[in-house]
């Protein structure tokens, strides 16, 4: 008796002890414990996501991808499946599960020499205080703070909110952060859409998501689905009927449908990414959950992206040359698994990889990636003679010999159709290889500066490098119209007559003259401005904005946001400021939209994860649009027009008729092929190291350029109508299928009159050359008139034929000094240009 008395003393001294001792090591950890009152009003960080106007996802930005769901709103399915597997006794413990301990230490005691892993006991609430406030460290000084922390969250947070943190925070792999994001990114499907199997696979994850991978993973991570299956079955989450099926049914994942997202818009997202960033700071716009709407249309953004691509390769094929094979395999056995071992280009991801397995005269067999077999024929790699450098060439080809050697791996794609329209067998391919050459498109809306597409190179994988908004190149003749037009604001017409006649500027002392030249190097005598543009005479040009003054050209760039700044020296008359694709586009969309200043714009509309707008580009006010009492059938309310008028409207539709000139007789010639109205304007730079075109619709304008990033010729006979027109080309036709054809808008106050399109001068009904041109009132030519030419001739109405003096290189060239026009000129302005040149 005496014995069993000291052995319960001696217990209950050692519990008592027990008691305090962790009494002591609970208050000493306790001490420097985190706050985590916080977590009662915490807000995870969550995706910013970037939409389409047709409202499709484009993209999503985030630290970590996640989607917040309130607890309310996650199916019971999918949170009973995360509790059968993670903590069955959830709502019945206080933190800790001490039931759960036990049961996970004689697990853990059966499975010793089993080579298993250790089964866990921590809880849901454990779970969240150590992934919410403490580290990843293994030690038992974090799991007694851990086991602390769980016991005071019990206290200060409800179940439901400690189970809403632990859903929307876990880690599920494939980039997923909570369950919603899991069930998107595994099932594309929305989390009241999951199927048991699908709600048992996303609870199996939380443990080692990487150990469950769905593919490289697959029969670990079926066993693992099915014994959550059980569980459930187990709470009575489901009936044997539903397991039972689960557990047959297959481990597939789903990515999202293409008609869901929009792809192909890369350059666009990563533009409207630095725009968020600059507005909103780099926390909101990874973590703040915004929803952003965007002004990118996915149909035309396709088939930009698409035509620039086309027209890259087929400038590569015209003027480059072949740069070899991606790699040689020395022997063709087990030649699949060769090839699949052979890393895909940069840029090239479109197209497959094929090896050449023979070589005969007029074609090469290919043995496919895809398992397989095809044809290269000769008439698809005619044009592939060795590139040894950027100025060096090989020898031309004869035969595919001279071309590939058996084992060689080349890019292909699949061909249907020869380039003279012939069909293709099946199974044959073209020859393919990532262009050197780089450019970008952009395409908006003129009366909004909506950007509906923007292609900033051939591939963003190459480079994010964004030439539609980083690059300034200069646009070379498509900055004319505003020298144009800059002289029509100064009184002259698209009739009046300018000198297109050697000319020689004096630059300044020490320095030698300045001899412009026209690209046919031919002079033509007295020509209409609107020849001048149509065909892009340099001289003439050059003499218009030395006459007018290269202040009033400069303002005009400046206005129409071609350029900030841009010094009034007379070579800038020709496009030698640089600029980008973006403001040029804006600057045309000014013209055709009648003067109307707008800003470029990709963003519509930016909203916080509660729906509230930060920010939207329309800050047009409409207090009727407000009204509580509009009902169906009311008349629409008018939301005012706050563009600033910066040019007259007419003056503006004087150039639109100008540059559709471009296209019916000019430059842009091959454009009249679209069979509607279309105007713009070419350009090229010195050496034909740039090439642009920039053009417009009624409601419609896309430029385009094309470059080498390090500047280099395109080719001696490349210019922006060889090289630039047909991307714009294939963009316009696909873009405005199906759409009406619609004549440019004639604004009031101007007076259409009959004129000669060669000459100016009025033209009866029966001229074949005959054109409308449009007048201000009072500035028409009138008959018998006598027309001044500037730096030039008096020429009578009739009696001028400008046709009869091409090529008059014998006239006397004109030399003004330092700038000054002639008082003598009959277009002599007020305030003379200072001139000068670089």
């Amino acid at each position: 008796m005496r014995f069993l008395s000291a052995l319960f003393s001696l217990l209950f001294m050692v519990a008592v002890s027990g008691v305090i001792v962790l009494y002591l090591i609970f208050q000493h950890y306790s001490y420097d414990l985190p706050d985590y009152a916080y977590l009662k009003d915490y807000q995870p960080p969550i995706l910013t996501r970037i939409y389409a106007d047709d409202g499709r996802m484009m993209a999503t930005i985030a630290a970590e991808q996640r989607i917040f769901v309130p607890i309310k709103s996650i199916p019971k399915l999918v949170s009973g499946a995360f509790l059968s597997a993670e903590d069955q006794n959830f709502y019945r413990h206080a933190g800790v599960d001490v039931l759960g301990i036990a049961r996970a230490a004689l697990m853990n005691l059966q499975n010793v020499g089993r080579d298993r892993r250790p089964m866990g006991a921590s809880t849901i609430t454990q779970q969240v205080a150590k992934n919410m406030l403490l580290t990843n460290e293994v030690s038992i000084s974090r799991k007694v703070k851990e086991i602390i922390l769980a016991g005071r969250l019990e206290t200060s947070l409800s179940k439901d909110r400690i189970l809403e943190i632990y859903m929307n925070e876990i880690f599920l792999g494939n980039r997923s952060y909570g369950v919603a994001s899991a069930a998107l990114n595994y099932f594309n499907k929305s989390l009241d859409e999951l199927t048991v199997a699908e709600a048992a696979y996303l609870a199996a994850l939380p443990k080692a998501p990487n150990n469950y991978h769905p593919v490289r993973s697959h029969d670990a991570a079926l066993t693992r689905r099915n014994w959550v299956i059980s569980r459930m079955l187990e709470d009575g989450l489901i009936t044997q009927e539903q397991a039972d099926a689960a557990v047959l049914a297959p481990l597939q994942t789903r990515s999202r449908d293409e008609t869901e997202i929009v792809t192909g818009g890369e350059y666009f997202t990563e533009e409207a990414r630095r725009q968020l960033v600059s507005r909103f700071g780099v926390n909101l716009v990874l973590e703040g959950g915004l929803a952003v709407k965007t002004s990118l249309d996915p149909k035309m953004q396709s088939v930009a992206t698409q035509a620039l691509r086309d027209g890259l390769i087929e400038y590569d094929r015209r003027n480059r040359g072949y740069r070899g094979p991606v790699a040689h395999l020395n022997s063709l056995q087990n030649w699949l698994a060769q090839l699949k071992n052979v890393p895909v280009p940069v840029g090239a991801e479109s197209w497959q990889m094929a090896v050449v397995i023979d070589v005969s005269k007029t074609e090469a067999e290919l043995a496919v990636i895809d398992g397989t077999r095809g044809h290269l024929p000769w008439k698809e790699m005619s044009w592939a003679r060795r590139e040894i450098s950027m100025d060096s060439f090989g020898p031309p080809i004869k035969k595919p010999a001279d071309v590939f050697a058996v084992g060689d791996v080349i890019l292909v794609e699949a061909v249907k159709t020869a380039a003279d329209g012939k069909e293709y067998p099946v199974g044959r391919y073209t020859l393919r290889q990532v262009p050197l050459v780089q450019g970008a498109i952009v395409a908006m809306d003129p009366h909004t500066g909506r950007v509906f597409a923007m292609t900033g190179g051939f591939s963003s994988r190459i480079s994010q490098y964004n030439r539609a908004t980083q690059a300034y190149r200069q646009p070379g003749s498509s900055f004319k119209p505003f020298v144009y037009m800059a002289a029509l604001d100064k009184g002259f017409t698209p009739s009046s007559l300018v000198m297109d006649a050697p000319f020689e500027y004096v630059q300044g002392p020490g320095m030698p003259l300045w001899r412009p030249e026209n690209y046919s190097q031919v002079f033509y005598g007295p020509t209409p401005l609107r020849i001048g543009i149509e065909k892009s005479r340099n001289v003439m040009t050059v003499r218009l904005a030395n006459a007018i003054g290269m202040d009033a050209v400069v303002d005009e760039a400046k206005k129409f946001g071609v350029v900030e700044d841009m010094p009034n020296l007379l070579s800038f008359a020709l496009g030698a400021k640089e600029t980008t694709v973006m403001r040029m586009a804006a600057a045309y969309g000014m013209i055709v939209n009648g003067g109307k200043k707008i800003t470029p714009s990709i963003i519509d509309r930016v909203q916080d994860r509660d729906g509230k707008t930060l920010w939207r580009v329309d800050t047009r006010f409409c207090e009727e649009c407000l009204s509580q009492n509009w009902v169906p059938g009311r008349e629409t309310p008018e939301i005012p027009d706050t563009r600033e008028q910066i040019e007259d409207s007419r003056v503006t539709y004087q150039m639109t008729s100008m540059l559709e000139g471009v296209v019916q007789r000019g430059t842009g010639a091959r454009l009249r092929a679209l069979g509607f109205p279309v105007a713009g304007k070419t350009g090229t730079t010195n050496d034909s190291r740039d090439a642009w075109f920039v053009g417009f619709t009624p409601d419609l304008v896309a430029a385009v350029y094309v470059g080498f990033d390090e500047p280099h010729t395109l080719g001696s006979h490349e210019t922006g109508a060889s090289v630039a027109i047909p991307v714009f080309q294939m963009f316009m036709s696909a873009a405005m299928k199906g759409k009406p054809a619609i004549p440019f808008r004639i604004p009031e106050g101007l007076r259409m009159v009959r004129v000669n399109g060669t000459t100016g001068a009025l033209a009866p009904a029966s001229d074949p050359k005959g054109i409308w041109e449009a007048f201000i009132p009072d500035t028409e030519p009138k008959e018998w008139e006598m027309r001044p030419v500037l730096d030039g001739t008096i020429t009578g109405e009739y009696a001028n034929g400008v046709d009869s003096v091409e090529g008059r290189g014998e006239l006397t060239p004109v030399v003004i000094d330092g700038g000054e026009v002639p008082s003598s000129s009959p277009f002599a302005p007020a305030t003379q240009g200072t001139g000068g040149l670089y």
